[in-house]
C-alpha cells in the first residue's frame, strides 16, 4: 500500500475575499480591553454539548472574546444554518464561501442542547443565507418551534440576517409569526461606514426591518447593536440611536470593535470606558428601555440577564403610563 501526502495543495483560506489585502496596523489593545483565556470546567462542559450535539456557535465562529465567562455559565449563541456566510463584510471573522445544504436535523439537536444546558434563555444567530429563497426564515421558524417543544420555559432571542431582497417569499413575517420573545437585528455600524464596513446591506432597510417586526407584532421585543472603533464620529452614533428609536427599537447594545486578522477593518481607535457611559446615558435619554453599552458588549453577552431587565422597564413604563 501506497500512501501519499499532499504537500502542496494549501487548505482554503477562510476569508479568500480578504487574502489580496495589505495587512493592517494593529493597535495595541488597552488594559480595560484584555480577558482570561478560557480554561474552566463550566467551559469545558459546554463546548462537549456544543459538539456532542453538532452545533455551531457564533462564540467560537465570530472569536468573541466574552466566550470564557459565557460559557462558564453555560450561555451559548448557537449559530444555525452552518458555518459559511454569503456575504464578505469587513469586520466579521465567520468564513465566506459557498455554503453547505441545510441540515433537517438542526432544529431538533438544537432544542436537545437547549434542554440539555438548562438554558433559561437562549439566543440564537445564523450566516447571511443569501442563496436561499426565504433567507433561511423557515429554518429560523423550525429552530424556534423545536426550542418551545424541548424547553418550554426557555425564553428565545433570536439575531438575524437582513432578509435583504426576500420580501417575495415573506421571510421577516414567517420568524415574527414563529414568535420569539427578542427580534435582535444588527445594525453593526453608522450609515457612512456601510459601503466599506457592510458593503452587502443596505442601513435603511435595517431600520425597516426593525420598524416591521414591531408592526406585525408588537409585544416582541426588538434591539439593535453597533461597533464603535471603526472610524464613525459621535454625531453619527446619536443619529443611528434617534433612528432606531424612530423605528420604536426597545434595547441598544454598543460594543468595541476588535480586527480579527490583520486583514479586516482596522481598528481606528480604542473608545474609552467613560465615552461607552455617555453614550449609555445619552440612549436612556432617547427612550430606549434597555442600554448595554461597554467596551466588551457584545450581542448575546449577559442576554439572559438583559432580557429579565427589559421585561421589568416594560411592566415598569406600563404601569407608570396606566
Amino acid at each position: 500500500m501506497v500512501t501519499i501526502l499532499d504537500t502542496i495543495t494549501k487548505p482554503r483560506p477562510r476569508h479568500p475575499e480578504k487574502a489580496h489585502r495589505p495587512d493592517q496596523e494593529v493597535l495595541r489593545k488597552p488594559d480595560w480591553i484584555r480577558v482570561r483565556a478560557p480554561v474552566s470546567r463550566g467551559y469545558l462542559e459546554t463546548r462537549e454539548i456544543v459538539k456532542s450535539n453538532r452545533l455551531v456557535t457564533v462564540c467560537e465562529e465570530a472569536g468573541c472574546p466574552n466566550i470564557g465567562e459565557c460559557w462558564d455559565k453555560k450561555h451559548a449563541t448557537f449559530m444555525i444554518m452552518g458555518e459559511i456566510c454569503t456575504r464578505a463584510c469587513a469586520f466579521c471573522n465567520v468564513a465566506t464561501g459557498i455554503p453547505t445544504p441545510l441540515d433537517p436535523e438542526e432544529p431538533a439537536n438544537v432544542g436537545k442542547a437547549v434542554a440539555q444546558m438548562g438554558l433559561s434563555h437562549v439566543v440564537i444567530t445564523s450566516v447571511d443565507r443569501d442563496d436561499l429563497k426565504d433567507g433561511g426564515a423557515e429554518h429560523f421558524a423550525q429552530v424556534i418551534r423545536a426550542i418551545r417543544a424541548a424547553a418550554p420555559g426557555t425564553t428565545i432571542e433570536i439575531l438575524t440576517p437582513d432578509f435583504l431582497r426576500k420580501d417575495g417569499a415573506n421571510a421577516l413575517e414567517t420568524v415574527v409569526a414563529a414568535r420569539p420573545d427578542v427580534f435582535n437585528h444588527n445594525l453593526e455600524t453608522v450609515p457612512s461606514n456601510y459601503l466599506t464596513v457592510r458593503p452587502g446591506a443596505r442601513y435603511f432597510h435595517s431600520i425597516r426591518l426593525l420598524q416591521r417586526v414591531k408592526e406585525l407584532d408588537p409585544t416582541i421585543f426588538t434591539k439593535s447593536g453597533i461597533m464603535v472603533g471603526l472610524g464613525e464620529e459621535r454625531n453619527e452614533v446619536l443619529q443611528l440611536m434617534d433612528d432606531l428609536r424612530s423605528a420604536d427599537v426597545d434595547f441598544i447594545t454598543i460594543g468595541q470593535y476588535l480586527a480579527p486578522s490583520k486583514k479586516h477593518h482596522p481598528v481606528k481607535r480604542f473608545v474609552t470606558p467613560d465615552e461607552f457611559k455617555s453614550f449609555e446615558t445619552v440612549a436612556y435619554t432617547k427612550g430606549f428601555l434597555m442600554v448595554a453599552s461597554s467596551p466588551l458588549t457584545r450581542s448575546s453577552h449577559h442576554a439572559g440577564e438583559d432580557f429579565a431587565r427589559l421585561r421589568a422597564a416594560r411592566e415598569a413604563k406600563l404601569t407608570k403610563s396606566a
